[in-house]
């Protein structure tokens, strides 16, 4: 069975997907830019608040599942230029507990929807 995770508290989907997927245990969400909701569209324009924005995305979507940052397992980071990745892990690191950091994948990608400089998708595992 799978659920559609929806919440007004993070960007709609830009295209034909959902925010995420929720398949009982595990949670599948889509790759979040750095949209503010409440303006939609990209307000911060340096990599640290992206990051941030992205991740309160993320954050919105799973507490909107009933889960936390702490049910991250994996995550993938888009950055549109490699350079930015240590000053984008230090917002990062502060999204998750320490000692509880998720797997993580970094690429840089030629180009990111929106002009965007990050983009974050995560798998979440939620206890039944």
């Amino acid at each position: 069975m799978k659920t559609i995770l929806n919440t007004d508290k993070a960007p709609a989907a830009i295209g034909p997907y959902s925010q995420g997927i929720n398949t009982g245990n595990l949670m599948f969400l889509s790759g979040q830019l750095p949209i503010c909701p409440a303006e939609g569209k990209i307000v911060a324009t340096d990599i640290e608040g992206q990051t941030k924005q992205s991740l309160e995305n993320v954050k919105s979507i799973l507490e909107s599942a009933g889960c936390t940052m702490d049910n991250v397992v994996k995550t993938t980071v888009l950055l549109s230029d490699i350079a930015n990745f240590g000053k984008m892990n230090e917002v990062y690191k502060g999204f998750f507990s320490e000692g509880n950091y998720p797997a993580r994948s970094a690429f840089q990608a030629a180009a990111l929807p929106q002009g965007a400089l990050v983009e974050i998708e995560v798998i979440a595992l939620k206890a039944e």
